[in-house]
């Protein structure tokens, strides 16, 4: 329950009060990580999908299942990924990219990132809100949910706090390899499932989904540590960020 808690206290404005702060109940956090990701979709599906019932048209649909994870956090996450897109923006070194981010501004890169980055996921989820309700309800649920599964891998050991303070610091390197590849298997074989409702290649787009969005996810960390030397709560926000966009344009192929 300490994990639960530090997930959705951490994650997500529910008020769920974060009992415990030490590296048990952070790596416990992490891995229930994918936990607030279905929540939060369920949440933007069920938006999604009343609108769609009372009559709204599929772009109004989509921009409402695309806002309710951005007030579910507080905009946490996009504030990560423009802070990040500033730091990696600015071409600086280190130190200085990462006082860039910390500030409370955000810059041109930030603001462009923001942009394409919403612009995309409003007009994938309305192309699939188009072929019908339950394809953009799956896909608000699984690109959430996936969003989340970026942050319980990169919570492994291996990957380091780029400062010593933050919620970076708080879950890096907490989740054991075996673990974090645990719940990656168990959230793939999820996706898989709920995209059989469709049939079996609705299953494999589903799982090619949840694919894609880790490696974009993976390749942005993998820059992030050689231009930051560690993760922070931004980067970490970018992450989530990334996967979510890669797995809704991945759900629109083949359709």
């Amino acid at each position: 329950m300490d994990g639960i808690r530090f997930a959705f206290g951490t994650l997500t404005v529910l008020p769920v009060r974060v009992t415990r702060w030490d590296r048990d109940a952070a790596r416990a956090g992490m891995v229930w990580a994918p936990l607030t990701g279905l929540v939060v979709g369920l949440c933007a599906a069920a938006l999604g999908g009343l609108l769609t019932l009372l009559g709204s048209g599929p772009l109004l649909a989509a921009a409402a299942s695309v806002a309710v994870p951005a007030v579910l956090t507080r905009g946490l996450h996009l504030d990560g990924l423009a802070d990040t897109a500033d730091g990696l923006g600015s071409g600086r070194p280190a130190d200085e990219a990462l006082a860039i981010m910390k500030r409370s501004d955000i810059g041109p890169f930030g603001v462009i990132t923001l942009l394409f980055v919403l612009l995309a996921q409003v007009a994938v989820v309305d192309q699939l809100y188009e072929r019908g309700w339950s394809q953009g309800a799956v896909a608000a649920v699984a690109s959430a949910v996936v969003a989340r599964l970026a942050l319980t891998l990169a919570a492994r050991p291996g990957v380091p706090a780029a400062r010593p303070g933050g919620l970076g610091a708080a879950v890096a390197g907490t989740v054991p390899v075996r673990t974090a590849a645990g719940v990656a298997v168990l959230v793939l074989a999820a996706c898989a499932g709920a995209g059989a409702i469709e049939g079996p290649y609705g299953a494999l787009r589903q799982a090619l989904a949840v694919v894609v969005a880790l490696g974009a996810a993976q390749l942005l960390l993998a820059h992030c540590l050689r231009r930051f030397g560690g993760v922070t709560g931004d980067v970490f926000g970018a992450l989530a960020e990334t996967a979510a966009t890669a797995a809704l344009v991945v759900l629109t192929f083949g359709g």
